[in-house]
């Protein structure tokens, strides 16, 4: 029987192998390691509160709100599976032609058989001062009827990197003959 060292493809193979398994960099290849704060440029951590207006506009030419897939039981009372893509305006005040901070860009679907009750995907992306550029992703369950909801910040980008925190919903106007509304959101958020 034949050794590597007497077979030259074998020696080749077995070299190329352990080259393979002990890198010549020197570097650890890890899937997860630890970050210093500061290389990221993370400095203190603090605590934000922003009030805007998210403006759900379904109707007229120029809607901001549009259904992308319709309840299979049209006879449900509650929109069971409707489902709407937005790119609301979030405004400083509850006129729509007030000034525009941002845009709440994501979608919402009616998710409970019982109640009106949604599921919210949303970035909110702010078009407005040192924020300009920087979103916060907003994911919850809305009940529409109560009177204040709350939903998570589960993240964010820009200057919310790394954010958490929540958003209080509350309706601030409603049409149920078109279904356009304007509901004031706070949102609390922790971000460096």
């Amino acid at each position: 029987m034949a050794t590597s060292l007497e077979n030259p493809i074998l020696l080749v193979i077995s070299i190329l192998l352990l080259s393979l398994s002990f890198p010549a960099t020197g570097e650890d290849h890890v899937f997860g390691k630890p970050v210093d704060r500061k290389s990221l440029g993370l400095k203190k951590e603090k605590a934000s509160h922003f009030r805007f207006f998210w403006h759900d506009i379904l109707s007229g030419n120029n809607p901001t709100s549009i259904r992308v897939i319709q309840p299979p039981n049209r006879n449900s009372s509650f929109l069971f599976g409707l489902t709407n893509m937005i790119d609301n305006p979030l405004t400083i005040g509850p006129e729509l032609g007030s000034k525009c901070v941002g845009r709440a860009q994501g979608m919402y679907a009616s998710a409970a058989q019982q109640e009106l009750g949604f599921l919210m995907v949303m970035n909110l992306a702010f078009l407005e001062g040192k924020y300009n550029g920087s979103t916060l992703t907003v994911v919850g369950r809305n009940p529409a009827m109560e009177k204040v909801r709350e939903m998570s910040v589960v993240g964010g980008s820009g200057l919310f990197r790394f954010a958490r925190g929540y958003v209080q919903a509350k309706t601030h106007w409603i049409d149920f003959n078109t279904g356009d509304a304007t509901v004031q959101y706070d949102a609390y958020v922790l971000h460096y």
